[in-house]
């Protein structure tokens, strides 16, 4: 295929140094404009016709930077050569290049931007064909490693599933108990945990709980969180698919009824009852090899409690974990919100980085609770995170360049600077703190999940709100309304309210005139 790329000059070294790299034949037009951005359809016709006719019509391609904002297809109607948008960044020419028989390029979409759609939806493909593929399901099933929670296979060859604690579950009203299971079931959560309270016996409001989820939430599983016999035994009861937990202390009271009702428990290598915790790692190992001798005849998953960095020692709870599984064909579970909660930094590296390690020591089970500001996603981050694992698992990769990613803030690649010198005087900034009233109002700004709104006042008082998921959608409305009247204003609304839409995306605390990072 001979392709020709168009480029501006401050780009031509990156594009000129993927055209000679590509396997296809390719040739480059450079464009007498410093950024590709500034190119239109209308200029990339007049810049093509001053080339030679013959030679241009041997192209099969025309290939446009991706930072152009209207569609090219234009070009193809007055030149005769279908022509298509690029990637954004030069530095990803090269993999557009080498794909560029299998991809579909379009003339409005970037380049970069279908090829990750396509990666992801392979990859996607991939996860939902194998958990749709009841035959092999049924046959993976039949191993030692694998159960059944509910109608949920669980297991080592299963993608790790997400448990999502709602923590404190009995103080909350049914509405609000609800609301809290299918905000993590939309982040990917595959079961949902009702978290009891420590020390108390709340025995009697198990029944609605678990009943108000199980008519609610579309087949879901549901367990208990909780060592107390008497509401263990009421969750059972009531029909929960999962137990959490039993240990050394509370399986003789609960036990005969888990046997009864068939339902699979985790276990924990504990008596609570008598505050009695194995201190090494190979205690830790027996005892719960012991307790699963004891629970024989039931499902169970099995917990080695991943303790919080510096606590006894996350090192040793990965070790208990490996020597476990080494000698055992059970399905393991990692409380993997035990260390994200206690440790401070945002949890999404922290979740990404123990994921694999629980893919590593064939974890089913990455259980998590987002009870504070900075763990806030986590099951959303678990549940990505659990698919990339599962991919990189059965590609026998390295859990990259898999389709889906845990990319937030930062760039996949870091692309070449480029930067036009410009001869023109240069003026220092320097922040203006003067202020004058905008005589047609004022705005309070706040984000509601992923609601921004915007409030006017008129005198002091509200007199209208206006409701968008985006800053654009906003001020256009505001300018749309005759809201605003000073430059200044105008530029400090344009700033506060991209802030507030970052906030919305990232779930970060928003307070109008405050940064919305710490600098340290």
């Amino acid at each position: 295929m001979k392709i020709l790329i168009l480029t501006g000059k401050l780009a031509s070294k990156l594009v000129q140094n993927a055209a000679s790299a590509s396997k296809q034949e390719v040739e480059t037009f450079i464009i007498d404009i410093p950024i590709a951005a500034f190119l239109t359809p209308k200029r990339i016709i007049q810049e093509l016709n001053k080339l030679d006719q013959e030679y241009l019509r041997s192209f099969e391609v025309i290939i446009t930077p991706g930072l152009i904002r209207k569609d090219v297809n234009t070009v193809k109607e007055k030149i005769g050569i279908p022509t298509y948008k690029g990637p954004k960044d030069a530095a990803d020419l090269p993999v557009v290049l080498e794909m560029i028989e299998k991809l579909k390029l379009s003339s409005q979409i970037p380049a970069d931007k279908l090829i990750e759609d396509e990666l992801r939806k392979r990859a996607l493909e991939f996860i939902e064909n194998f958990e749709k593929d009841q035959k092999n399901v049924n046959k993976l099933l039949k191993k030692p490693e694998n159960i059944l929670v509910g109608n949920l296979p669980v297991g080592e060859d299963f993608p790790m599933r997400v448990l999502a604690e709602i923590a404190n579950a009995p103080l909350l009203t049914e509405e609000d108990l609800l609301k809290r299971a299918r905000y993590y079931l939309k982040n990917g959560a595959n079961m949902i945990d009702i978290g009891m309270i420590a020390g108390e016996s709340l025995e009697n409001k198990i029944p609605s709980m678990v009943k108000l989820l199980k008519d609610n939430l579309d087949d879901i599983p549901v367990s208990i969180d909780t060592l107390n016999p008497a509401e263990i035994n009421a969750a059972i009861k009531s029909g929960v698919d999962l137990v959490l937990s039993l240990d050394h202390g509370n399986l003789n009271e609960t036990l005969p009824l888990i046997k009864e009702y068939k339902i699979p428990a985790v276990i924990l290598p504990t008596d609570f009852s008598r505050n009695c915790t194995p201190n090494t790692v190979e205690d830790r190992v027996k005892s719960l090899e012991n307790l699963k001798m004891k629970c024989k005849g039931i499902d169970v998953i099995a917990d080695l409690i991943f303790d919080p960095i510096n606590s006894k020692s996350i090192v040793d709870s990965i070790i208990a974990c490996h020597d476990f599984k080494t000698r055992n064909k059970t399905p393991l579970f990692l409380g993997v919100g035990n260390v994200t909660e206690l440790l401070d930094t945002d949890s999404v590296g922290v979740n990404a980085l123990l994921s694999g390690i629980a893919m590593e020591l064939g974890a089913s089970v990455l259980f998590t609770v987002e009870e504070s500001g900075k763990t806030l996603g986590s099951v959303h981050e678990l549940a990505i995170s659990s698919k990339m694992m599962f991919l990189a698992k059965n590609r026998g990769s390295i859990p990259k360049d898999l389709g889906i990613n845990l990319i937030i803030l930062k760039d996949k690649r870091k692309g070449e600077p480029i930067i036009e010198e410009i001869e023109v005087p240069k003026i220092e900034g320097k922040e203006d703190y003067s202020f004058t009233q905008d005589p047609l109002g004022s705005f309070k700004i706040m984000v509601e999940g992923s609601i921004i709104n915007a409030v006017h006042y008129k005198n002091m008082k509200p007199d209208i709100c206006i409701q968008a998921k985006t800053s654009k959608a906003l001020y256009d409305m505001i300018i749309k309304q005759g809201l605003i009247s000073r430059l200044e204003h105008a530029t400090y609304l344009g700033a506060e309210l991209q802030k507030a839409e970052i906030a919305a995306k990232l779930g970060k605390n928003y307070t109008q005139d405050f940064p919305l990072f710490k600098t340290n």
